[in-house]
C-alpha cells in the first residue's frame, strides 16, 4: 500500500509540473472510494476527458464521476451555531496556538483537523466565510449576497423554499454522480421523503444533517439518589427538618379509581412483565395530597410511600424508588408531582439548605433551551407535537397532518405546567428567565430533574457531582400518560416519546448564484456531499482524522464495529471540554457540523451513570414498552414521523412567510418569543387569548393557523403519494 500510495503521489507531482507547465490547472476525479484518482496526461483525471468542456450535462465528467480543478476554492459559509463551531478556529479557541492530539498546532484562521484531511483527501480548498451564527442567522446574514458564497448554512424549511425560488442547487438532479448519497437515500426512503422539496421533480435542495439516527433523542433525567434518600427503606421516613409542600394547585390527570395495566420491563432487564397500578386500593396519589392540603414534607414522603406500597401492591418493596429510576419503572405525571412535592419541601434531607429547585432547563435564560419544558409536557400528558421535526405538525391516525398549536390538549397540558408553575415545583430561574442559577443546578445542589441530551448531561457526574457521597445523575424511563394513537376510542396508557433522531432541522445548501456556472466549484460541492456519507466519510465527520483513533481497534456498536478513540483524544476530550463529546468535536476537531454523525464516539465517552440510564431506555425500547415515531409510512399512521421537510411550493412557502404571528408567537429560537412558555409561567394573560378554547381558536382564525395547516395538508399528500413511488 505505501508503494502505491508513493508511486501515485509521483503521478501527481509529475502531473502537477507538467500542467503548470502547459498553463492549466490539474483536475481531480475522486473515485467512488473517496480517494483521488491520478490525472492523466492531458491533466484529467479520469479516462476520455479533457478539461471542464468535456464535462457531461448536469456537472459529471464523461465517465459519470464529479471531477474537478485540484485547488478549486469553495467559499464556505457554513458551521453549527457560533463562531467556535465552524469549519476553521476562532481566536478564542485557538488563542495564541493550540496543540491537539494530532501534535500539530492550530492557530486562529486555521482549518481544523478534520476538514484539513477532507482538503487532502479530496482536493478542493475552503475559504472561511462563516459569521458564526445558528443556522437560521446564518442564512438571513447571506441571503441578499449569495453570489459571495459556495455553500452556506440554513434551516431545512429556508434552503428548500430558497431552492424552489432558484437560489439553491437541486442536488438531485446529480444523484447519479453521487454514488454514497444515493445508496443512502435509497436505503432510507424516508429520508427521501423528509427531505424532498418538490414531488413533480424530487427536488432536493439541501444536504442533510443526522445527529444520530433512529433512535431516542432526549431523555427525563433526574438526582436519583434524592429519590432514593426520599422513598427507599423500612419504616417509615423520619427527618431532622422539613419544608411545607405549596398549597395544592395541580389536579389529578391519571385515573382516581379503578385499574390500569401497564408493561414494564423485568427489573433484570430479561423480558416484559405487567404490572397493575390499583386506584381502587391506594386511590390517585395527588387527589389524597391534595384533600390534606398544605402539609410538612415528611408527612408528604410518607403519603407517598404507602400510596407506592398499595397501588402496585408491595411489587417494588423497599426499594419504592424503583418505581421512578429503576429498569421497570411505570410512573407517570401524577406521581412524578407528588415526588417533586416531596423534593422541595425536605431540602434538608437532600442538599441541607433551605432551597430545592424541581424541574428547570439546561438554560433557563435561552428560550431554545427553555422550550425543552413544553416538550417534556407532551411526553407527560400525552401531547403530540411538541417536539415534532417541522414546527409542531404530527400524523395523525387519520393519516393527516394535525398542528399542535391548533389542539385543546396542548394547552390543558400548559395549564397543568402552570399549576406546577404556582406550587414552586419549577425552577425560580426558568420562571425569571434568569441565568444565575441554571448553569449550576446540578453543581451547587440546586436542581433535581430536567429534560435534555444524555451524554452531555450525564458527564456532569464526573465534573460537578460527588460520587463518592453517592451523588448521581441519570436518564430515567419515559413516563407512562394516556396517548390517543387510535387503537382505543379511549386512549392507551403506554409509554411514548416523540424525541426521535431524524433528518435535522439544519442542512447546508449550494448557492447558484455563488457557483455561477463555475463547473468545478459544482462538482466539488456535491463530492463533498458525497464522500460525507461514504463509509470513510462518516467516520471522518464523527470521530476526525485517523490521528485521532485507535488504529487497528475497534467494539460493537449497535452490530456494527465502529473504531475506538485514541487514549490521547480521550484525555484531551476531559481538559479541553471537561468530557462533553459534542463541544470538543465541534470545537476542535470540526467533526460533527453536519452530514451523517454516528453515535459510537459520543457513547465512549457517555459516562457510565450516563451509560447506565440510557441502557434503561434502550432495553425498553427494543422490548417494546417504549414506542416512538417511525421512519417509515406505518401502517397506523400516527407513528409516522412527520418530515423534516414537507414539498410546499414557492407561492405555498411566500403564503406562509406572511403568517407571521403564527411564526413569531410560537418562536423556538434563543432570543424568540413562545406563547406556550408564557402560559406555563403566566397562565392567560392575553385579553383576547383568555382560556384554552379562545387560544385556539385565535391560532386557527386570527393567526392563520388554518390556512397554514391546509398548505402543509396538501403537501403532506403530496409527500405521500411520492413515497409510494420510491417503494
Amino acid at each position: 500500500m505505501k508503494t502505491r500510495k508513493s508511486f501515485l503521489s509521483v503521478l501527481l507531482v509529475a502531473a502537477m509540473l507538467l500542467t503548470i507547465l502547459t498553463g492549466c490547472m490539474p483536475r481531480i476525479t475522486v473515485q467512488k472510494d473517496g480517494t483521488p484518482g491520478s490525472p492523466d496526461a492531458s491533466g484529467t483525471a479520469g479516462s476520455g476527458t479533457s478539461g471542464s468542456s468535456s464535462t457531461a450535462a448536469g456537472g459529471g465528467s464523461a465517465s459519470g464521476e464529479l471531477s474537478f480543478a485540484k485547488g478549486t476554492v469553495l467559499r464556505m459559509a457554513v458551521g453549527y451555531n457560533s463562531s467556535k463551531t465552524g469549519l476553521f478556529f476562532d481566536a478564542e479557541t485557538a488563542g495564541s496556538g493550540i496543540t491537539l492530539a494530532d501534535g500539530k498546532t492550530y492557530n486562529a484562521g486555521d482549518l481544523k483537523p478534520t476538514w484539513v484531511e477532507v482538503q487532502n483527501k479530496l482536493g478542493m480548498v475552503f475559504e472561511d466565510k462563516y459569521q458564526g451564527n445558528s443556522a437560521s442567522k446564518e442564512f438571513d446574514y447571506w441571503k441578499e449576497r449569495l453570489n459571495e458564497v459556495d455553500m452556506v448554512s440554513g434551516t431545512a424549511t429556508v434552503l428548500t423554499e430558497n431552492g424552489e425560488a432558484g437560489n439553491m442547487v437541486n442536488i438531485a438532479d446529480y444523484l447519479d454522480m453521487m454514488p454514497n448519497f444515493k445508496a443512502y437515500l435509497e436505503a432510507n426512503p424516508i429520508v427521501r421523503m423528509s427531505i424532498t422539496g418538490n414531488t413533480d421533480t424530487g427536488a432536493i435542495y439541501f444536504s442533510p444533517y443526522f445527529d444520530g439516527v433512529d433512535d431516542i433523542e432526549r431523555m427525563p433525567l433526574m438526582r436519583t439518589d434524592w429519590v432514593q434518600k426520599l422513598l427507599d427503606g423500612e419504616g417509615e421516613f423520619t427527618a431532622s427538618a422539613s419544608g411545607q409542600t405549596a398549597a395544592p394547585v395541580y389536579q389529578p390527570y391519571m385515573p382516581t379509581s379503578g385499574k390500569v395495566d401497564i408493561d414494564v420491563v423485568k427489573a433484570d432487564g430479561s423480558g416484559v412483565e405487567t404490572i397493575t397500578k390499583d386506584y381502587d386500593a391506594a386511590g390517585n396519589i395527588i387527589e389524597k395530597m391534595n384533600a390534606a392540603g398544605s402539609m410538612d414534607g415528611v408527612t408528604a414522603v410518607n403519603m407517598l410511600r404507602t400510596y407506592i406500597d398499595q397501588a402496585y401492591n408491595g411489587y417494588y418493596g423497599t426499594a419504592r424508588s424503583d418505581l421512578f429510576i429503576g429498569q421497570n419503572a411505570a410512573w407517570d405525571a401524577d406521581e412524578l408531582v407528588a415526588l417533586l412535592r416531596c423534593v422541595v419541601a425536605n431540602p434538608q434531607t437532600l442538599n441541607g439548605t433551605d432551597s430545592v429547585q424541581g424541574l428547570f432547563s439546561r438554560e433557563d435564560s435561552n428560550n431554545q433551551r427553555r422550550v425543552d419544558m413544553f416538550r417534556f409536557a407532551g411526553m407527560l400528558f400525552g401531547v403530540r407535537g411538541l417536539e415534532s421535526r417541522l414546527d409542531y405538525l404530527y400524523v395523525g391516525n387519520d393519516g393527516a397532518l394535525h398542528d399542535a398549536r391548533q389542539e385543546l390538549e396542548t394547552y390543558q397540558a400548559m395549564e397543568r405546567m402552570h399549576c406546577l408553575a404556582q406550587e414552586g415545583l419549577l425552577s425560580k430561574s426558568f420562571m425569571d428567565m434568569s441565568s444565575e442559577d441554571s448553569g449550576t443546578m446540578l453543581e451547587n445542589d440546586l436542581g433535581f430533574m430536567h429534560y435534555d441530551y444524555n451524554q452531555t448531561q450525564t458527564i456532569l457526574n464526573a465534573t460537578k457531582l460527588q460520587a463518592d457521597q453517592g451523588e448521581k445523575y441519570m436518564a430515567v424511563m419515559v413516563p407512562v400518560a394516556r396517548w390517543y394513537d387510535g387503537t382505543s376510542e379511549d386512549g392507551v396508557y403506554m409509554r411514548f416519546t416523540e424525541s426521535w433522531r431524524s433528518v435535522k432541522t439544519d442542512g447546508w445548501g449550494i448557492s447558484i448564484k455563488g457557483i455561477n456556472g463555475d463547473q468545478d466549484k459544482l462538482n466539488a460541492c456535491l463530492k463533498l456531499i458525497d464522500f460525507a456519507y461514504s463509509e470513510e466519510g462518516q467516520i471522518l465527520m464523527s470521530y476526525g482524522p485517523d490521528a485521532f483513533i485507535k488504529q487497528g481497534e475497534t467494539f460493537d456498536f449497535n452490530g456494527k464495529a465502529m473504531p475506538v478513540i485514541a487514549d490521547a483524544t480521550r484525555d484531551e476530550l476531559w481538559d479541553k471540554a471537561s468530557g462533553n463529546y459534542t463541544n470538543y468535536a465541534r470545537y476542535y476537531l470540526g467533526s460533527t457540523l453536519s452530514f451523517l454523525k454516528s453515535q459510537a464516539f459520543e457513547f465512549q465517552c457517555t459516562h457510565e451513570v450516563g451509560q447506565e440510564g440510557a441502557g434503561h431506555i434502550s432495553t425498553a425500547i427494543a422490548l417494546g414498552t417504549i414506542k416512538h415515531p417511525e421512519l417509515r409510512v406505518a401502517e397506523n399512521q400516527w407513528y409516522t414521523i412527520v418530515p423534516t421537510v414537507l414539498p410546499t411550493t414557492t407561492v405555498e412557502n411566500t403564503t406562509i412567510g406572511g403568517y407571521t404571528d403564527l411564526t413569531n408567537r410560537f418562536n423556538q429560537q434563543k432570543d424568540g418569543e413562545n406563547l406556550l412558555l408564557d402560559i406555563i409561567i403566566k397562565g392567560y394573560t392575553d385579553s383576547v387569548m383568555r382560556d384554552a378554547q379562545s387560544t385556539v381558536d385565535n391560532v386557527t382564525g386570527a393567526m392563520n393557523g388554518k390556512q397554514y395547516l391546509a398548505i402543509e395538508e396538501g403537501a403532506w399528500q403530496r409527500d405521500l403519494a411520492f413515497y409510494d413511488t420510491l417503494q
